[in-house]
């Protein structure tokens, strides 16, 4: 399939993210229950691709409770707490609300533009990044480092971060991309390594606590990530780890590059403190494989994201423009 997230008939369809790298696969969801499940359990995530999620479900909740609009409204409050960080979860399901007194056939009319927008959106997004690198980085070809996933898999089609390594790799500026394995999910050694495997761009996975050792011996040149929540003054929310990242390339003089699209900026918060930071199940720390490797009574905390301070940051980029940092 083209789209890591699409409509087909009745039915949202997912590529199911907790499978990769070991079996490409899909999964129909034709509830707004199983979708709610399959964001909750990271089957579907990324801010982006989570934006449609919330517009497609609402949709399906539309079409299926018809006049029933306290219904719909009950399933669309749902969705949008499915995951509380990435602001996009609840714009999608906004967005695709507001034309619920139009009909389900509108709603669901809305939530495909909002799937359409979004790839061209993160590839302006990303086009404009790569130009914003190139003019920041003298040596060619770019030894990148990016965390998490911001691929294609994060979004609907294209990307935000790692739509600025095809952008570079495609006009032959990229030597080789270091892949945090993004603990303790793996997300970087798991999808963002399947990805750039499967775009034939050379990458290396590294573990995170690795990053800053790889910077002070000269092995990166920039660093450049996606985002979760962006808040008015430039503060960023993004998966765990990303704030270390920041601070370690500030002390080797790296630019630090965040690239999202203009969706996933909250204007309503004046800064990143006022950002809600999803707590993930213990187990994620606690187990590997299966397999317990903590002791049972470990107590564990779990934060999904960081917040990274604007004045870290070397530049915001949306298919807009670049955000004026506070």
């Amino acid at each position: 399939m083209r789209r890591t997230i699409d409509w087909d008939e009745d039915a949202v369809v997912i590529i199911d993210q907790c499978a990769l790298p070991g079996a490409f696969s899909t999964l129909r969801l034709r509830t707004v229950d199983e979708l709610i499940d399959a964001i909750r359990r990271l089957a579907v995530r990324g801010a982006p691709a989570l934006g449609a999620a919330g517009a497609l479900g609402t949709a399906m909740s539309a079409l299926r409770h018809g006049a029933d609009h306290a219904a719909v409204e009950a399933d669309a409050k749902r969705l949008a707490e499915a995951r509380p960080t990435a602001v996009n979860l609840s714009w999608g399901v906004r967005r695709a609300l507001a034309k619920l007194p139009e009909g389900g056939q509108a709603v669901l009319v809305e939530a495909k533009a909002v799937l359409d927008e979004d790839e061209t959106a993160n590839r302006q997004a990303s086009a404009r990044a790569a130009e914003a690198i190139l003019d920041r980085c003298a040596r060619r070809p770019l030894r990148l480092l990016t965390h998490c996933n911001a691929g294609r898999l994060a979004t609907v089609g294209w990307g935000t971060a790692l739509g600025v390594v095809w952008h570079l790799h495609t006009a032959g500026h990229v030597e080789y991309v270091f892949a945090d394995e993004t603990r303790p999910l793996l997300q970087g050694a798991r999808l963002t390594a399947w990805e750039l495997a499967q775009a034939g761009v050379p990458y290396r996975v590294l573990p995170d606590s690795a990053a800053a050792t790889a910077m002070a011996r000269g092995l990166i040149d920039c660093v450049v990530v996606g985002a979760d929540r962006i808040a008015a003054n430039g503060d960023v929310a993004n998966k765990i780890g990303t704030y270390p990242l920041a601070l370690a390339a500030a002390r080797h003089g790296l630019p630090f590059f965040v690239v999202a699209p203009e969706s996933t900026v909250d204007r309503t918060l004046p800064g990143g403190e006022h950002i809600v930071i999803e707590e993930r199940s213990a187990a994620e720390v606690t187990e590997f494989g299966g397999r317990r490797v903590a002791p049972d009574d470990a107590a564990v905390f779990n934060p999904a994201f960081d917040v990274t301070p604007a004045d870290l940051i070397t530049a915001v980029v949306t298919d807009q423009g670049i955000l004026p940092l506070a």
